[in-house]
């Protein structure tokens, strides 16, 4: 998930600026500019608040947004990943956002400079100062003073959505290096297989691997001559935005086509009717609707048309010292002349020369090459998001032209590294992740940029969590990532950014000049305030969570393909590589001094030298430790240089208990807020491996003076010595004498011979005092509230024992302008996620708007009320809110219902312990999941060094393939309890699904979080990827279980007041008021077995939801158990089906034969049955087939049932060698079952209608019933056969030909049979259209043919259609069809 937001809100706004002479344009589309009034907070890539078009849907997933290829995921959040997303629920409505400081404090601004900002009037230099916003953190001074420390020296790894190579201002460094070194897809999702091997013929073709033929260059090298080729549908390598706009395009031109041939065969018709005034003339009518058939299709085609984008292919050979790479791109442009393979500039890895390539003029998309495994796996990479390139332009972009538009370290190079995958809408995947750390080691990044994130249940916990600190602490990487946009509400920072205590957590600030310039406020803020979106700490175990904040906004660079130079966004996204940018400028300030620095050594330095934002301790909770300041960063370092690099690892308990440990101590729900604590705190002392023993551990000794930031709250020791093994001392905390509200204090060490350090660790003491609701009904109600831009109300409640549901209204009094309002609701249970609602609120004049929302009962709950940060400014109006929140709850006596598939229902017990409450419950089931056991598991060790850990593990995958059976379509979603719904949060390492059919067309890619994709009806196949290096980890999951998750019609259950309702009918519930205190009981009956989904398999379970309430504002029914917030899961589990009878032993028709006929007919059956699995593969399988098909025909003359089989035998063959006298021998056995066929009888039997009177004449009928199939198959595979010898002859016989006569007298035959439009015949029917010239008539018929497919496509009448389009000179639609045979009928499964 992304982490910056966009606004989505506002006028329409155009930037033009000039710089050097060239004019550059930002969009006039409001969605890529910040309004006036409002910008939007969504966590894209999870930290990506954007005001870009390109991320303009929230969805309810994650806590920060997530790309999908079907659409972007969304979420204003607090944490960062895909760039972010959630599994929290958030409300549409909540688009624009932006941040608010803790408070509504401002800034106490780093001195009278920073100050000084507030009164500002902009200029020209200022106002493109502050698109690219540097003074803030003292950029500007201290480039000023040290020009050359611009980040030279420093390489900085972008973990992000892919980056553009073309973009601008990211090409060279200001001292002339290249800007990047190297562009990496992380994710596979650009992989294409190039394992086949191909070789050139004579005249420099070869075979693609779309089937088109390609000419090589022939000055191209290749010592061995062999030629990797591989195919790929473009549209899979960009983004949706690019794809949108592309196929625009293409309607364009194509509809022109379409209309032009539409016109062409119109006028023919029209010449026709001309000339033909009356047609009477069987022949003329049937010319007539041929004609008639080819404007209808023409017409129709323009509303199937569905642009699924052309295939590119690509060529991989080895010039005897790299890997090349060309591509054909020839069906992306108009002209034929452009885009072939010949013409192509042959690429390499990207490392290695540095080239880059454009797909076509149409798209202006950039692209990179990289090639591993030995030539077997090209990987073409290409962004996923805008996101990435921005990210790195504000960290290092250089523009010589206008210094002022440079990023924060224009002399730093970059390697960037794609963790957003293109098949998940840039959501990031952990192969992403794992491979992008490799990537960083390998080439010895400095700095890791991270602008994802999303919401954990652990924090500091996971897999690539492990693997982070790993690299800090060995290879002294510094790993700067985005907190998160899930603000304003307290702990909303997302993993890992803020969770992790290895990474520097960084959040979003904005100043009136970034307001005034970036955001084109009329009205900018007196003061610097953190974003409103920005997401704050603690995190759930008592860490500050926030470490810094930094420019939360910019104008940077964009791909090309956006087709704007720079643009707009911003987000903790944009924060973080701001930050990042600035510690690259302190690394190439201390290499070149040569100070040798580390990660623990330069958070300390950013943390003791920031400017803190707002006047009030609690403020840090929004801020961190506050603005960070390059150049006091950069005294600090030089200052102590000498000092140990040293880690102080905190470990905080509860005195007397060993777990739960934590990084600090956090006081939030009611009963440990009214006591005394004592708490023991571990102090470690963490060295980087590879320290001396003799010359660091050993000598380690420091003796700090502790310090509480209140000691009337917080009492700890006065000293303390500490040395490499470390130390404890104990915390009391008395928070008796507090106030409702936040309270935040710090234990802090200083080290007693050196105090100007600052602190050496800290220790975050984050106390909520909540009130109680003691009134019955309980009700609470915060009363003139006042607001100004940016402020924030927090209050603090603890929920009524009982509560389920909160009904909460907000009334609006007192302003003259419009103002925006977020609202934010979170509790804190163990385990899970934050429990979080949201919702935003728009109030153009004064008026009231009520809401419901879910709560924990007995748990603390944060009510943060935020006005938008610009929203109102210029006025000078406060708004004045009264809010109230009014408690519900009917409890029961058990939240998750399971019926276990009998028939005896559930009982349940409903108490109303606050209020009267009506009684309404409701159960509903509406999907279903089956169960499914792999049928086949696959491990193997991956080959290529993108694998290989820091540690030299090599990574191993298990491929686990499962088969499900759809007899309907449906929208499915795979379902794995075990690893759904966590990136971060989790120790293994990566997963990823993909659902095809068997033609190999993939219908669905998914990973984590599975999302519902519409499958027709058919066979599938499910394959989902593991990937660990631990080998007995994956050996466990082998067995794996997977559901397969559809929807089905709503089941509702009965519910009854007696036990035996479900069975007798009777005692149907009817809805009641409980009483406080009064316990009343009813019953949940299991479904009706006329209600479950037919064929469901044992062990499948219905699942839905059940809800007991109804909203006091809500004139609703209550049909639906989610129309009330407090809703819970019900399942049913489906028992075993019912045994199938046992069938009859002997029939009596077989009773009434001699026990000798009766093993005649059984041999003679078994040796038809033994034909007919023979293998002929080889020539003398081939031949021992046809040796006893001549030995049975002798033994059982004209026994149609053999004959028949024979005939499949032969259709069964494969037609290498000569096809003619393949086919002619098909028509020779479809002859001889023909003849073997009484057909006067058949007919004569066929025409009696009546029912069978007995079995042996149903056996009759039955038998009847196969010889006519048998003969109409035969018919059938005679006429092919007869079309196919012609087709291959090139003849085309005459009218009235021996030949022709045949086909039709055979054709005539079939029609007696069947219908010979019908789906099994009209194959047929096609192919006598076609050869009477009717084209149009035959493509009638085939589309119905199509269109009336009830399994997997049929490749062949694809292959007919094409065939006739191309044919009917419509190339048009030839193309089109071409395109979609690439996607129906793959000739390989992607890469994972």
């Amino acid at each position: 998930h992304l982490t910056n937001t966009h606004p989505k809100d506002g006028p329409d706004l155009s930037l033009q600026l000039q710089i050097g002479g060239t004019f550059v344009k930002g969009p006039s589309c409001s969605s890529y500019w910040a309004s006036p009034s409002f910008s939007t907070s969504l966590s894209l890539p999870r930290d990506f608040i954007s005001s870009s078009p390109f991320l303009h849907r929230r969805l309810n997933r994650r806590s920060c947004s997530r790309f999908r290829s079907r659409g972007i995921r969304l979420r204003r959040s607090g944490s960062s990943a895909m760039p972010s997303s959630s599994s929290e629920t958030l409300t549409a409505s909540r688009v624009d956002c932006g941040g608010g400081g803790g408070g509504g404090g401002g800034v106490a601004c780093a001195g009278a400079d920073n100050a000084s900002v507030a009164n500002f009037k902009l200029n020209e230099s200022t106002f493109l100062a502050s698109l690219m916003p540097k003074k803030e953190i003292r950029v500007d001074r201290f480039l000023e003073a040290h020009p050359e420390y611009d980040g030279r020296g420093v390489v900085i790894a972008i973990f992000d959505s892919g980056f553009d190579p073309s973009a601008a201002g990211l090409h060279v460094t200001s001292d002339g290096k290249p800007k990047v070194l190297d562009v990496i897809d992380c994710t596979g999702s650009g992989d294409i297989d190039t394992s086949t091997v191909v070789k050139a013929n004579e005249d420099g073709l070869i075979r693609g691997a779309s089937g088109e033929p390609l000419v090589v260059n022939s000055s191209w090298k290749n010592p061995t001559g062999e030629w990797r080729v591989g195919c790929k549908l473009v549209y899979q390598l960009f983004t949706d935005d690019l794809t949108s706009r592309v196929k625009k395009e293409r309607r364009k031109i194509w509809d022109e086509k379409n209309q032009e041939e539409i016109a062409k065969a119109v006028k023919i018709l029209y010449d026709f009717d001309q000339k033909h005034s009356k047609v009477d003339d069987a022949k003329l009518k049937k010319t007539r609707e041929d004609l008639q058939s080819r404007v209808d299709f023409l017409k129709k085609q323009a509303d199937k048309y569905e642009d699924k984008g052309p295939v590119i292919d690509a060529v991989v050979w080895h010039d005897g010292e790299v890997w090349r790479v060309a591509l054909d791109t020839q069906s992306l442009e108009e002209d034929p002349d452009c885009g072939k393979l010949a013409d192509f500039s042959p690429l390499t890895n990207y490392r290695i020369e540095r080239k880059y390539g454009v797909f076509s003029r149409l798209d202006a998309c950039s692209f990179v090459t990289n090639v591993y495994d030995e030539g077997k796996v090209l990987s073409i990479v290409t962004d996923s998001s805008p996101h990435g390139t921005h990210v790195a332009g504000i960290a290092t972009a250089h523009h010589p032209e206008e210094y002022l538009l440079n990023g924060v370290a224009p002399g730093a190079q970059i390697i960037s590294c794609k963790i957003g995958d293109s098949r998940l809408g840039s959501m990031e995947t952990g192969t992403g992740l794992t491979r992008a750390l490799i990537a960083a080691l390998e080439h010895n990044c400095d700095l890791v940029n991270m602008s994802y994130g999303e919401a954990t249940l652990l924090p500091d916990y996971g897999r690539f969590v492990d693997l982070v600190t790993e690299a800090v602490n060995k290879r002294r990487l510094v790993f700067v990532s985005s907190a998160g946009n899930n603000g304003p509400a307290l702990t909303t920072v997302g993993a890992p950014g803020g969770t992790t205590s290895s990474i520097i957590g960084v959040g979003a600030y904005v100043s009136p000049a970034m307001a005034a310039g970036a955001h084109s406020v009329v009205e900018p803020p007196s003061e610097g305030l953190e974003y409103t979106w920005s997401s704050r700490g603690p995190t759930s175990d008592g860490d500050l969570g926030v470490c810094i904040s930094a420019p939360g906004g910019a104008v940077a660079p964009v791909p090309t393909w956006t087709l704007q130079r720079r643009m707009l966004m911003n987000g903790t996204s944009m924060s973080s590589p701001s930050a990042c940018g600035a510690i690259a400028l302190l690394l190439s300030a201390m290499k070149a001094e040569g100070i040798p620095v580390s990660p623990y050594s330069v958070r300390r330095a950013l943390e003791n030298t920031s400017t803190p934002v707002g006047d009030l301790p609690e403020d840090k909770l929004t801020t961190g430790q506050g603005l960070m300041q390059v150049d006091k960063a950069y005294e600090y370092l030089k200052q102590f240089k000498d000092c140990p690099c040293v880690f102080y690892q905190i470990k905080v308990n509860l005195s007397g208990k060993t777990t739960p440990t934590s990084r600090g101590i956090y006081l939030r729900e009611a009963t440990t807020c009214r006591q005394y604590t004592e708490w023991t705190v571990q102090v470690d002392p963490k060295f980087h491996e590879g320290a001396s023993n003799l010359k660091e551990l050993v000598p380690f000794e420091e003796c700090l003076e502790l310090h509480s930031t209140d000691e009337g709250v917080v009492r700890v020791p006065d000293y303390l010595l500490l040395t490499h093994n470390g130390r404890s001392f104990n915390v009391v905390v008395d928070p008796t004498n507090l106030g409702d509200g936040v309270h935040y204090f710090e234990v802090y060490g200083i080290d007693c011979k050196a105090p100007q350090r600052g602190s050496l660790f800290r220790i975050p003491v984050t106390i909520i005092i909540p009130k109680t609701v003691a009134n019955r009904p309980p009700v609470i109600s915060f009363q003139q509230m006042s607001f100004v831009s940016g402020h924030i109300e927090r209050r603090y409640m603890e929920v009524p024992l009982g509560a389920t549901w909160a009904e909460a209204t907000i009334r609006t009094s007192g302003f003259d302008t419009t103002r925006r309002f977020y609202i934010d609701t979170l509790q804190l249970c163990p385990l899970r996620r934050p429990i979080k609602w949201e919702d935003a609120a728009t109030f153009a004049s004064p008026s009231a708007k009520s809401f419901a929302f879910r709560v924990v009962s007995g748990q603390t709950m944060e009510l943060a009320v935020a006005q938008f940060w610009s929203s109102g400014l210029g006025s000078r109006e406060p708004t004045i809110v009264d809010f109230e929140i009014e408690f519900h709850g009917i409890g029961v006596n058990k939240e998750e219902l399971i019926l276990d598939g009998s028939e005896a229902p559930i009982k349940v017990e409903a108490e109303a312990l606050l209020a009267s409450e009506k009684l309404v419950p409701v159960a509903v089931l509406n999907k279903i999941r089956v169960p499914y056991q792999p049928v086949d598991a696959q491990l193997k060790t991956l080959s290529t060094g993108r694998d290989r850990l820091l540690s030299g593990k090599q990574i191993l995958a298990l491929t686990l393939t499962y088969k499900f059976k759809l007899e309907d379509a449906a929208e499915v979603k795979p379902y794995i309890p075990l690893l759904n719904n966590r990136i971060y949060d989790t120790k293994f390492e990566s997963q990823f699904y993909m659902i095809s059919d068997a033609n190999k067309r993939v219908y669905a890619m998914g990973d984590v979080y599975p999302e519902s994709s519409k499958l027709p009806k058919g066979e599938y196949k499910l394959q989902l990827y593991l990937r660990h290096e631990n080998v007995q980890l994956l050996e466990k999951l082998k067995q794996l279980t997977v559901f397969i998750e559809r929807n089905m019609g709503e089941v509702r259950l009965n519910l009854h007041s007696e036990p035996d309702g479900p069975v007798t009918g009777n005692g149907a519930l009817k809805s009641s008021v409980l009483m406080p205190g009064v316990k009343e009981a009813f019953y949940v009956g299991p479904p009706t077995k006329d209600k479950l989904p037919k064929n469901t398999p044992q062990g499948s379970v219905l699942v839905g939801e059940i809800s007991y309430g109804k909203l006091s504002f809500d004139d609703k029914e209550g049909k639906n158990p989610k129309d009330n917030p407090a809703f819970y899961p019900i399942s049913y589990v489906v028992p075993p089906n019912k045994p199938e009878e046992d069938k009859k032993a002997v029939s009596s028709t077989n009773s009434c034969k001699s026990v000798s006929e009766r093993l005649e007919q059984e041999v003679r059956d078994t040796k038809i049955k033994f034909l007919g699995n023979l293998k002929q593969e080889t020539e003398e399988e081939r031949s021992e087939w046809k040796k006893l098909c001549a030995c049975l025909k002798t033994e059982y003359p004209s026994y149609t049932p053999l004959l028949a089989k024979i005939l499949e035998g032969l259709l069964s063959r494969s037609e290498g060698g000569d096809k003619i006298s393949h086919h002619e021998e098909i028509i020779d056995a479809a002859n001889e079952v023909v003849r073997s066929v009484d057909v006067d009888e058949l007919a004569r039997f066929l025409l009696d209608k009546s029912e069978p009177e007995d079995e042996e004449a149903e056996n009759l009928k039955k038998k009847m019933e196969t010889t006519r199939d048998q003969l109409a198959e035969a018919l059938y595979q005679k006429g092919l056969a007869m079309a196919r010898i012609e087709n291959l002859k090139g003849e085309k016989e005459e009218e009235g030909s021996c030949q022709k006569d045949k086909f039709e007298e055979n054709f005539k035959e079939l029609t007696k049979w069947v219908d010979v439009k019908s789906s099994k015949f009209g194959t047929l029917t096609v192919l006598r259209e076609k050869r009477l010239s009717r084209l149009g008539s035959a493509l009638k018929v085939l589309e119905e043919l199509i269109q009336n497919e009830n399994q997997t496509a049929n490749k062949k009448l694809y292959e007919l259609k094409l065939g006739l389009l191309e044919e009917l000179g419509w190339s048009h639609l030839a193309t089109y069809e071409k395109q979609w045979m690439q996607v129906r009928f793959p000739t390989s499964l992607p890469l994972f």
